[in-house]
């Protein structure tokens, strides 16, 4: 039987964190669910068929390279609903530090508690990506930093032409 795994996030925009955390769960599930949330009461920076097409082409190398079928999704709803819509007996969950742990463990339980058909499962970020979270990345480039050491030139570009328009 295939195991399907369930990434969510905003992805805006998606960074080389993303990124680290999508190419090792593609090492334990045989396909890869991206779910993209798009909720109306938080203003993103990238639309999000953005953030789709800019996660299409940033995990294509993964998936030519691992053989993981990756679907990327858009949902506006609870992850676990999104990821039991998605067929995924596991959500997928990075971990930058302790902070990250704390909240996401809560949001395991409770996730648990409306899906124990469902499993989390929680990947610490490599040390050369730890420091990188989307917020950051945008509050830098709208200062008029370089953030492209953080995010593939796709993003880049689309991140440098969202803060001019």
């Amino acid at each position: 039987m295939a195991r399907t795994g369930f990434y969510p996030g905003s992805f805006d925009p998606v960074t080389y964190g993303h990124l680290d955390i999508v190419a090792r769960a593609a090492r334990i599930v045989d396909k890869l669910v991206l779910g993209v949330g798009t909720h109306h009461g938080k203003q993103a920076l990238l639309p999000g068929e953005t953030r789709v097409a800019l996660l299409h082409e940033a995990t294509k190398p993964i998936a030519e390279h691992t053989g993981v079928k990756i679907q990327i999704v858009t949902f506006d709803n609870l992850a676990v609903d999104a990821a039991r819509h998605s067929h995924a007996g596991v959500i997928i969950r990075g971990l930058r530090d302790a902070s990250d742990f704390d909240y996401e463990v809560q949001m395991a339980q409770m996730n648990g508690a409306m899906a124990p058909d469902i499993e989390t499962v929680f990947l610490a970020a490599s040390p050369a990506t730890r420091m990188i979270a989307s917020s950051l990345v945008k509050q830098i480039a709208r200062m008029g930093g370089d953030v492209s050491p953080f995010i593939p030139k796709e993003a880049n570009a689309a991140v440098l032409a969202a803060i001019k328009a």
